[in-house]
């Protein structure tokens, strides 16, 4: 019996030696998990401390099922890769047969001689495709590409992800700074009533003075009850995102104040992770297209066994080997339908790829003249603000004179909340077109939130 075994050994390793595979030489095999060097890393976030963007985004990668259906598809394509490489792969298998057939009635028979009554065989059998139209060639290869493809998306996905964190960043930022200039314009106000009511007590204001006032006071609160629910409303779509709750933030960048020429940004188009998944998703279309392709030609596969128990006729036969050749003639119009219908799907990953190659551009251009217009607003605001400052604080000095009447104080008050509410506005503004300009370049969201523009 071990004499036996060894012989099938040696006929095994002889065999699968001169199996021609070395076609698919040029294929990677990776059999691990994909992670990308692109991901943004690991940090260890402190719930005490105040959330900046880069936690916030941290947060919303784990939390994020989008980025988590990604992960999966690239899984999937790599055990695509797998059933790929198993059409390469010899097929072993064991065999157990016992066969017992009734004895016929005619004894006399020839055939009741020749042909026993039980029959027994055990049998290792080896099944190997030699040649099958470049089919596991052109699946492995499109495997592949696949997984580029996933991979791609994945970190498209991530990007586009960024965008909603600093979005919804940036508003409750911009909710909680307009809050807070309210509660100061309605302090003002408050401290406004009180000089008046003293200054009535004195004879030197009118009680309409003290009125008016107090009915811009009142206008005043009932903004803050505005602001405060869109403040909640804010931190709310944040939390959905980073999957916690959130008290306070840290922003800690600053937008730019210049930018460069723009074509400087749209030459950065080709690097976007979509535009380059479309090309993979166009690459693996052919892929499969050569697939079908390769059931019109002829199929090569040998096959091996070595038995360890044989009766009746074939006892003493310990191995023998067979060698196969399918040749397709006619099979109706199925590959032929399936292979149209390949074609027409490669031909519209081609068509999608051209579309999108054709659109990034204007993308970025948008994304550029947007965030160009929102800083030039922002200077504009900003001067307009600290002109509406040094108004209010003009306005009260005229006043304590007697220069000037309440109503141009509190005008002045009125003024200076409109253009510091615009300010504020104007800033986080530019701060979300700033991130999304970044995006739409497709730029590495590490360096990104390392660094600025």
């Amino acid at each position: 019996m071990n004499k036996m075994l060894n012989r099938f050994i040696i006929i095994l390793l002889v065999l699968i030696l001169a199996t021609p595979v070395s076609f698919a030489k040029d294929v990677p095999i990776v059999l691990n998990s994909i992670e990308t060097d692109k991901e943004a890393k690991e940090i260890t976030i402190n719930p005490s401390m105040p959330l900046s963007l880069a936690d916030c985004y941290q947060l919303a990668l784990k939390q994020s099922e989008v980025i988590a259906i990604s992960a999966d598809a690239i899984k999937v394509a790599e055990a695509r890769f797998l059933q790929a490489l198993s059409i390469m792969m010899p097929y072993i298998s064991f065999q157990s047969t016992d066969l017992q057939e009734a004895t016929p009635n005619n004894t006399g028979s020839t055939l009741s001689t020749l042909k026993p009554a039980k029959f027994s065989e055990r049998q290792f059998q080896i099944t190997q495709t030699l040649f099958s139209g470049f089919k596991a060639l052109a699946a492995m290869s499109g495997s592949g590409l696949e997984k580029k493809q996933r991979t791609s998306e994945k970190i498209r996905a991530q990007q586009l992800l960024l965008v909603d964190v600093s979005n919804s960043f940036y508003l409750y930022v911009e909710k909680r700074k307009d809050l807070e200039a309210t509660l100061r314009v309605k302090k003002a106000l408050i401290d406004r009533i009180k000089e008046l009511k003293l200054r009535e007590g004195l004879g030197r204001s009118r009680q309409s003075e003290v009125v008016n006032a107090k009915a811009q006071l009142y206008t005043v609160e009932a903004d803050l009850k505005v602001v405060k629910s869109q403040e909640t409303v804010a931190r709310q779509l944040l939390e959905f995102l980073v999957g916690i709750p959130i008290d306070k933030v840290s922003d800690s960048y600053e937008i730019p104040t210049f930018l460069m020429q723009e074509d400087y940004y749209v030459s950065k188009f080709i690097n976007r992770p979509d535009i380059k998944a479309a090309d993979y998703a166009w690459q693996f279309a052919e892929k499969e297209l050569d697939v079908v392709n390769s059931d019109f030609l002829p199929t090569v596969s040998w096959q091996g066994n070595f038995y360890t128990q044989r009766t009746a006729f074939d006892k003493g036969t310990d191995w023998d080997i067979m060698l196969k050749i399918d040749v397709p003639i006619f099979e109706g119009t199925e590959i032929l339908g399936k292979s149209k219908e390949y074609k027409l799907r490669a031909h519209q990953r081609e068509l999608e790829y051209m579309r999108l190659k054709r659109y990034a551009p204007y993308d970025i251009k948008d994304s550029y003249v947007k965030l160009n217009t929102a800083l030039a607003v922002h200077e504009n605001l900003k001067k307009a603000f600290h002109t509406a400052k040094v108004n209010y604080y003009l306005q009260r000095k005229d006043y304590q004179r007697s220069l000037v009447s309440n109503l141009d104080v509190l005008a002045a008050i009125q003024t200076l909340q409109g253009a510091q509410r615009n300010y504020i506005h104007a800033i986080y503004e530019a701060k979300r077109l700033y991130w999304q300009l970044r995006v739409s370049m497709g730029e590495d969201i590490v360096e990104a939130l390392n660094d600025t523009i």
